[in-house]
């Protein structure tokens, strides 16, 4: 952990709907990071500290992720939206700039649509949006594998899709700590976000972001791959792309300093 001291997650508690674990560290303009499917709040320890010092962080968990609630599902697009605006609404939190990865990066963008007064700008890295036919015909024949063989068929076949070769090789101990990280969260919640990505789409409706937006992704990720990434940018207008070299999927873990690096900038622009 980038921290020395140790981090202090809190457990915000609601009715009819699952508990939610995170972490509000700082001072400053408000910053709210999501993470994507499978992480829980941690993946983004060492990007937090590189931005505490400039800004107020919020982070929180998705639901069955982590330390947060399990509920079983299908949960919606609306719901983890909600997730977020419940958190940031228990931390006095009316506005923010909205850094979101993955599936992450697809609730900032509805919720820039559906509640646009509650985000400042907008980083969408390894997100998703917009996906092709064949794209979602993928993502149904991961859900179908979910739902018969249960999660280890997924992460299976995940770190070669997730990190690059030269990643797998030199640091196996980080790449074997994600996978128990996978493992570790709630099926029903693998279930519902694998749902959202072949049925949500915000393809056809992003071109209504009139938020400042930086799109940054791998260049060779598969899950949120370089063709939607250049479809997000053509469709938001004023929006700032970076393809980042060599990457697949698992930026935050990575390459956190470049990724921490690039944030800063956007943001204090």
């Amino acid at each position: 952990m980038p921290n020395d001291r140790p981090l202090d997650v809190k457990t915000l508690a609601r009715r009819n709907a699952p508990a939610l674990s995170y972490l509000s560290e700082g001072a400053g303009p408000a910053v709210v990071l999501i993470h994507g499917v499978g992480a829980d709040l941690h993946s983004w320890d060492a990007i937090a500290a590189r931005l505490c010092p400039h800004f107020r962080v919020l982070r929180m968990d998705l639901r069955g992720h982590g330390r947060s609630g399990r509920i079983s599902g299908p949960h919606t697009l609306g719901d983890f939206v909600a997730d977020v605006l419940d958190t940031m609404d228990a931390c006095g939190v009316a506005r923010a700039d909205i850094a979101g990865f993955s599936l992450g990066g697809m609730i900032a963008q509805a919720i820039a649509l559906d509640h646009a007064m509650r985000a400042e700008r907008l980083a969408l890295i390894s997100a998703v949006c917009g996906r092709n036919a064949e794209e979602r015909r993928k993502v149904r024949g991961r859900l179908e594998l979910l739902k018969t063989k249960g999660i280890e068929a997924i992460i299976g076949a995940a770190e070669d899709r997730w990190f690059t070769d030269e990643f797998r090789r030199d640091h196996p101990d980080k790449v074997a700590l994600r996978m128990q990280q996978l493992c570790a969260n709630d099926p029903e919640s693998y279930k519902s976000a694998y749902t959202v990505f072949s049925t949500g789409d915000l393809g056809d409706r992003i071109a209504g972001i009139r938020h400042k937006t930086l799109v940054a992704t791998g260049e060779n990720d598969i899950g949120s791959n370089t063709r939607m990434a250049r479809f997000m940018h053509a469709a938001i207008p004023g929006s700032q792309l970076v393809i980042l070299p060599k990457l697949r999927h698992s930026v935050l873990v990575e390459a956190p300093d470049t990724i921490a690096e690039m944030l800063l900038e956007f943001l204090k622009r």
